[in-house]
């Protein structure tokens, strides 16, 4: 067991060895002449801008050795935010950024013997001035300075990464366009296939697309007055930070601006053809994905084809597509068989437009169709607007610019429409006069019902007004002694059995604000906890994976209603892990008690348990020894976290490959706390009768003896942490005298 700590603090000794970056930094943020930056033998010079927040030198990126110039948090060197020479790198370490005799920053390369050979240059034409200087401020731009005047600035020309204060749009009076364009790859910073740039037309939007065939990927929608009306968290000082949009002679460009400068974000064009917005978390020290371009199936451009609609609030896992009214599919069989929306949707047959008894149809929270067959009418309000789309036979649809003197009509196909809730704008399209009946007909008949309703309530209400209160007053106890029912049942369920061993901090109302789920919710996420949805199966429940409404993906363990032994696990489960937040521990998101059912609500981490992985001969070769190093990292950072760092000492005493669970990029997280413990301050060691946990994980004194402590979760760690080397299970390793890998490994250690 003392072995085992050792192994673990070596282990975060390599860490820290590992991911530690010397830096041999300028004081100044200013490159001068006399002051170049010199990339020899990678002992790089850098320049640091004046907050601190920004670093500008030569790198490499990944597993390349070429040289490159570029910009970085000073608090996340691997995250470059702008590359100068991003394709045209430098092969070695003879790179040198100076000035040229016109005052231009410039890189020089003296590699296979060359002579100070220029491989960038910010190419200003002529001189301005006598003194030159290049300065990187504290927003991560470099400006190049000809006395007191900047004629070249780094954000004029972005390469994956959109900054706050940087303009993203058209200069109509230089021709400058600044856009963003995605790196080749990891390794390679070089102009990539994705693009991010304003689409310029009379309803200019963001567009971001692969290729120079502009094959669109995802869109914001055009700017309707107060924010991208596709993208409802653009709006202004309604998120973290402020958007302003300009459309006038000068420019057509949009910049944002934080709320709170000390939350540090970025825009990425991802080489995966994903727009994302990773925001610092100082506490962690990492980057997490705020906002993406994919969050929902709907965010895909034109899923639904044209004159289609995407609609997110459909069942999660259903076909999201419908057509518009008065439109049917253009192909039922991909529709109905192949659930492939693309094709679009054309106007039922026999059923012409652009006659009489024409009329539009209105459609709420809609991000409008794609703006390359739209037209701005910038002297006409709703109503004339209708009547001038009506008069004429292209126009299919028509809205507010977001402006009551403005409108938009569409002439052509409807692209790339969804709902979107909270944001979007009305949209009024166009249908044939049987529809448009119909349509008239459904809202008189709205109307009719309504106005009956509201007689009958009237006449009922002055006759039966003491039947009303008598029954609401009944109605109102009712609820209230239910409500205080399902609180009373929940208290006295999750109630921790050992709740002397809490902390006075803990005890009273430990569940005060913990999130419950309603059964119906958690039924309707997991398809009826369906044999499909099945993920695996415990000791005392089944774990199934679920779908909640806003396509957050669940794993849900239910406990078995015949198992009296796992009350007291689910209790403990989440009197414990309700108080513990840790990245290497798995996030309990709530849970449900109702009726006969108990049920625990858990982050969805896809790649299961770890066990599926080294004890699987193909998988394992997916694991390369970085993998295998990073996950035995994790393991240990959450049980020093357990067992030292968290307000509660807890004692898993269940530590094995299955209850260690793998998330998208195979980072370990500790589940399953059923058998844990709660420690006070000065207790050590605790004898107990009842013996949990698994053989071959559980310590000698332990398993014999019922004595447990922090070192049997190591002893577990240690048993773990062979597993992770070797890809054997220690139960069913058996080979010449020995019964289990932990024998084998010594016979092994003394024969060496």
């Amino acid at each position: 067991m003392g072995g085992s700590v050792v192994l673990i603090l070596c282990l975060l000794f390599f860490f820290f060895q590992h991911h530690h970056h010397c830096c041999c930094s300028n004081s100044l943020d200013t490159i001068t002449l006399n002051n170049p930056l010199k990339d020899n033998n990678n002992n790089s010079s850098f320049i640091v801008s004046s907050g601190g927040i920004f670093v500008l030198g030569f790198f490499s990126p990944g597993n390349s050795t070429n040289r490159y110039i570029g910009i970085w948090y000073s608090f996340s060197n691997q995250t470059v935010v702008w590359v100068a020479n991003r394709d045209n790198p430098v092969p070695d370490s003879s790179g040198v950024l100076s000035f040229d005799a016109k005052g231009n920053l410039i890189i020089l390369s003296s590699s296979s013997g060359g002579s100070n050979v220029p491989v960038w240059s910010t190419n200003v034409s002529g001189s301005s001035g006598n003194q030159f200087s290049g300065q990187l401020l504290d927003t991560g731009n470099l400006k190049l300075i000809h006395d007191d005047a900047v004629v070249w600035q780094s954000f004029d020309y972005p390469t994956n990464t959109w900054l706050p204060l940087m303009k993203l749009g058209l200069d109509r009076k230089t021709g400058l366009n600044r856009f963003l364009t995605s790196w080749k790859s990891e390794d390679d910073p070089g102009t990539g296939d994705f693009s991010y740039q304003m689409d310029i037309t009379e309803l200019p939007e963001l567009v971001f697309q692969q290729g120079t065939t502009e094959k669109r990927m995802w869109r914001t929608g055009p700017w309707i007055g107060n924010g991208w009306v596709g993208t409802p968290n653009s709006v202004p000082n309604a998120f973290i930070f402020t958007a302003t949009f300009l459309n006038n002679e000068d420019e057509v460009t949009v910049n944002y601006s934080m709320l709170n400068v000390s939350i540090f974000t970025r825009l990425v064009a991802n080489e995966t053809g994903i727009l994302q917005r990773p925001t610092w978390k100082d506490s962690d020290q990492q980057w997490y994905p705020f906002w993406t371009s994919q969050k929902d199936q709907c965010d895909q451009y034109n899923l639904c084809g044209p004159n289609g609609i995407c609609d997110p609030q459909i069942t999660c896992c259903s076909f999201k597509c419908k057509c518009l009214t008065g439109f049917e599919p253009k192909s039922t069989i991909d529709w109905d068989t192949v659930r492939d929306g693309s094709g679009g949707c054309v106007r039922k047959k026999d059923r012409p437009v652009c006659g009489k008894g024409d009329g539009f149809i209105k459609m709420e929270q809609v991000k409008s169709p794609d703006t390359r067959v739209a037209r701005l009418n910038r002297t006409m309000g709703v109503e004339a607007c209708r009547e001038e789309c009506l008069n004429n036979c292209t126009c299919t649809a028509y809205a507010s610019a977001g402006d009551p003197n403005q409108c938009i009509t569409w002439h052509g196909d409807l692209l790339d429409m969804r709902l979107v809730e909270g944001g979007g704008q009305d949209l009024f399209f166009r249908v044939d006069p049987i529809e448009f009946a119909e349509y008239l007909k459904s809202q008189r008949s709205h109307k009719t019902r309504s106005s009956k309703m509201v007689y009958i309530i009237v006449a009922t209400t002055s006759t039966g007004l003491a039947i009303g209160v008598t029954i609401m007053v009944c109605w109102f106890i009712m609820v209230k002694k239910r409500k205080e029912r399902k609180i009373k049942e929940r208290h006295i369920l999750l109630t921790p059995a050992d709740s002397s061993s809490l902390e006075p901090s803990t005890t009273g109302k430990p569940f005060e604000g913990f999130p419950f789920f309603e059964l119906s919710t958690i039924v309707a996420a997991t398809n009826n906890f369906s044999i499909s949805n099945k993920l695996g199966e415990g000791g005392f429940g089944t774990v199934y994976k679920g779908c909640l409404k806003d396509g957050m993906e669940i794993a849900a363990k239910r406990l078995a209603k015949s198992s009296d032994q796992g009350v007291e696990e689910f209790k403990n489960e989440v009197s414990l892990i309700a108080k513990l937040q840790h990245k290497n521990l798995v996030r309990l998101l709530g849970c449900c008690v109702e009726q006969d059912e108990k049920v625990l609500i858990y982050e969805y981490l896809p790649n299961k348990g770890l066990d599926l992985f080294i004890f699987d001969e193909e998988k394992g070769f997916q694991l390369n020894w970085e993998n295998r190093f990073n996950i035995i990292l994790g393991i240990a950072k959450g049980m020093i976290y357990l067992h030292q760092d968290s307000r509660l000492r807890i004692i898993h005493r269940d530590l094995k490959a299955s209850n260690v669970l793998l998330d998208a990029d195979l980072n370990p997280k500790i589940s399953d706390f059923g058998m844990a413990r709660i420690f006070g301050g000065d207790q050590m060691e605790v004898n107990t009768k009842r013996i949990v946990g698994t053989l071959g994980y559980m310590s000698p004194e332990y398993a014999m003896g019922g004595l447990y402590s922090i070192k049997s979760d190591v002893f577990s760690f240690g048993v773990l942490l062979l597993e992770v080397i070797c890809g054997r299970k220690n139960n069913s390793y058996y080979k010449e005298n020995t019964i289990n890998l932990i024998g084998h490994v010594c016979d092994s250690t003394i024969s060496s």
